[in-house]
């Protein structure tokens, strides 16, 4: 068998996002693989500098789409900080319900995809269907399906009363039906199991050394949850289950999506019953954010998302910078397509759910 290289990407049929892989193969088998980042850099940690506070809230949900409700969050948790802000017990449940909103959507988004590129269509169009119903309860609660405004600093910019409620309840009683055929059918069907078991295997000790988070740690059997670990928002007081596989490959990471996807659920019908009554947000006027410096986090749907906010007498922020889950998953890619085929790179890579605009910014 001959040894050649190949490139994959920066532009390719089977992957999301401008990603670059420079492959070393022997024969149909990957030997080495480089990986090559900036395609896609916007600056956007300068850019956040040269805005005000209060701007930036704006900003950050722009980061990326999928984590559009962490990166904001994460903001605001920081700004409070520094600020002393207590933020509105209401408010943070509401925060809980954006939050794991979110989380349903991306992760249906990642299994559909996976069903795609193993080549099961009619799955890839059924788990898009459902996740169109979550893209309607955004469009309906917070007013757009993608960026959701949920999020300002001292609280949220949306509520929700009995109708809304009702809506949303009937909303999650479909979709959680219609998770349990697809969960099934992950669990089943020889298409799914036979590209995916045993495929882009990342050990237990493999995920520690790389220092991954969110589904793809907990699939290598790591019980890591920001949610648990470092409760905001409302989690200190819901009962937030913690889904780990020990196996570490593409098919664990999915089935951990699935389990989370409805897990969210769950966690949304608790806010919603256990839901106080009182203000959104700390205060009707803008806060004054003194001189100061904090670190907070969250997990996104990708897994644990920090900032570090730096502030001084400007209005305008000194330092914003974050570290996403898929900077830290990344690597991990190396050991996932070591000695893999050529025609399960992208199933590899999209199990890691990488989310290039939040890794370059």
């Amino acid at each position: 068998m001959s040894n050649f290289t190949i490139p994959v990407g920066p532009l390719h049929v089977a992957l999301e996002e401008p990603m670059y892989f420079r492959v070393d193969v022997h024969g149909e088998t990957v030997a080495n693989v480089d990986i090559h980042a900036g395609h896609v850099h916007r600056g956007i940690e300068y850019l956040a500098t040269k805005r005000n506070i209060f701007q930036n809230v704006v900003l950050t949900e722009r980061i990326c789409s999928l984590c559009s409700n962490s990166h904001p969050q994460a903001y605001s948790m920081a700004i409070e900080k520094i600020a002393g802000i207590v933020v509105p017990e209401r408010a943070e449940y509401l925060r809980a319900i954006a939050d794991e909103v979110k989380r349903v959507a991306s992760h249906l988004f990642n299994v559909a995809i996976l069903a795609h590129l193993v080549g099961f269509e009619s799955l890839f169009m059924h788990v898009m269907e459902i996740r169109e119903r979550m893209q309607d309860v955004k469009e309906s609660l917070f007013g757009n399906r993608m960026d959701i405004g949920a999020n300002t600093i001292g609280g949220v910019r949306y509520d929700i009363d009995a109708e809304r409620i009702g809506y949303l309840e009937q909303q999650l009683a479909w979709i959680e039906n219609a998770l349990i055929e697809v969960v099934a059918l992950y669990r089943s069907n020889g298409s799914i199991l036979g590209r995916t078991r045993g495929i882009g295997v990342l050990s237990h000790a493999d995920a520690l050394e790389c220092g991954t988070v969110g589904p793809v740690a907990r699939a290598s059997g790591i019980r890591y949850d920001v949610r648990v670990k470092a409760p905001y928002a409302a989690y200190d007081r819901l009962e937030v289950p913690v889904h780990t596989l020990p196996d570490g490959d593409v098919w664990s990471r999915a089935m951990v999506r699935l389990a989370e996807a409805q897990t969210a659920i769950d966690l949304i019908r608790q806010c919603v019953r256990d839901l106080p009554d009182g203000p959104t947000t700390a205060t009707t006027e803008r806060p004054s954010i003194p001189a100061g410096e904090a670190i907070a986090k969250c997990e996104a749907p990708r897994g644990e998302l920090i900032y570090y906010v730096r502030v001084g007498e400007s209005p305008k922020p000194e330092r914003v910078k974050w570290r996403v889950p898929s900077f830290m998953n990344w690597d991990a890619l190396r050991i996932m397509l070591r000695q893999a085929k050529i025609a399960d790179i992208a199933i590899i890579v999209n199990s890691i759910d990488p989310c290039i605009s939040c890794t370059e910014r």
